[in-house]
């Protein structure tokens, strides 16, 4: 592997990212070392420079720089992930077939790694396997704050099943939060396109996410077109309320940027809450005081879709993790209190 090569992505190779294309087709070769040499332009798709996150299709042809010998490079030891941590993961399943497993995420977990964390649900993957050769596969993300249904395909075609599902719109999920203040009319959408914060703060969750009027995403460089709905389900005077949320697209923190833009941003958000962190009544900061817990307080409620193998509907629905529960208890609401589907009629 001394040459410069070209390699064609074969017909069962689509719609993976690169990164994993490369894994698979050159295991020897490191995570880091991909990346790098993906940043240097040396691994070029149909020409052109990509990042390892990009997504191959069947056909492409991938210029791969030489490599080294098998003998050369120490493969990074996978992390064993600790009978501790898989007791956690295993415990978070609360659906699982022979094609998909849904968990319910806890807050503070991230769903992938960055480069200061080694501890995430796809690392914690190899602990899901039940049987099968392989870990299961992310379809889709949740901040690491944010908890609830997280879905997992067990193979490499469903997990191209599923994402081509959610790309398409194909599934709905809808997410419950605590906010700040009572949103008026108690029904409605919010359609602010979202583009990221000049500057280069930390990636992944260092990042944040500016609204930008409807009629200037177009005009507005790198903004994406957003869309929420949202639905006030009950309120504690005009203090606080408890909100359903569905996404209609899926861009980075939306529901979080949408929120505050509004003015009721959720409870514990202390990226989009403002600066006056505490609500005392005369503005509206994204803390409660007393015993209302100071973490986020939004969670992925259920997910909808229909199943790509049974095409049977498929609804998971996640229990509210520990604080968010004993803030509605404290609030005196229950789990059961709301409409399974707040927003029929938007549909």
């Amino acid at each position: 592997m001394s040459r410069v090569q070209t390699v064609t992505v074969g017909p069962g190779d689509g719609d993976q990212r690169l990164d994993r294309w490369m894994k698979r087709m050159f295991p020897h070769v490191a995570q880091g070392r991909i990346e790098k040499m993906c940043r240097k332009g040396e691994i070029r798709v149909d020409g052109g420079r990509v990042k390892a996150s990009t997504r191959l299709e069947p056909g492409q042809q991938v210029r791969i720089p030489p490599l080294p010998e098998p003998g050369q490079i120490e493969s990074a030891p996978k992390p064993k992930v600790t009978d501790k941590d898989a007791e956690l993961i295993q415990s978070c399943v609360i659906y699982r077939d022979d094609h998909i497993i849904a968990i319910n995420k806890p807050p503070g977990l991230p769903t992938q790694g960055g480069s200061k964390q080694t501890r995430h649900v796809d690392g914690l993957a190899e602990a899901l396997t039940f049987g099968y050769d392989e870990k299961p596969r992310l379809v889709h993300r949740l901040d690491k704050d944010t908890s609830g249904v997280l879905l997992l395909a067990r193979t490499r075609a469903m997990a191209k099943a599923l994402t081509e599902a959610i790309r398409h719109r194909e599934t709905r999920k809808i997410y419950w939060a605590l906010c700040a203040g009572v949103p008026v009319p108690y029904l409605g959408e919010i359609k602010y396109g979202l583009v990221k914060a000049p500057g280069h703060g930390r990636g992944g969750e260092g990042e944040k996410m500016l609204c930008v009027h409807p009629n200037e995403v177009q005009r507005t460089e790198g903004a994406k077109r957003a869309h929420s709905y949202y639905a006030t389900l009950y309120r504690v005077a005009s203090r606080a309320s408890w909100v359903a949320l569905e996404p209609l697209t899926g861009r980075t923190h939306q529901l979080r940027a949408h929120m505050a833009e509004i003015g009721h941003p959720i409870i514990g958000d202390g990226k989009y809450g403002g600066s006056g962190q505490e609500n005392l009544g005369d503005g509206w900061g994204a803390q409660l005081g007393g015993v209302i817990s100071k973490k986020l307080h939004l969670h992925a409620r259920s997910m909808t879709l229909e199943h790509p193998v049974t095409k049977k509907p498929l609804t998971v629905t996640a229990k509210l993790p520990e604080h968010m529960a004993h803030s509605w208890q404290t609030l005196g609401w229950e789990e059961d209190f709301a409409d399974p589907d707040p927003f029929e009629a938007l549909h």
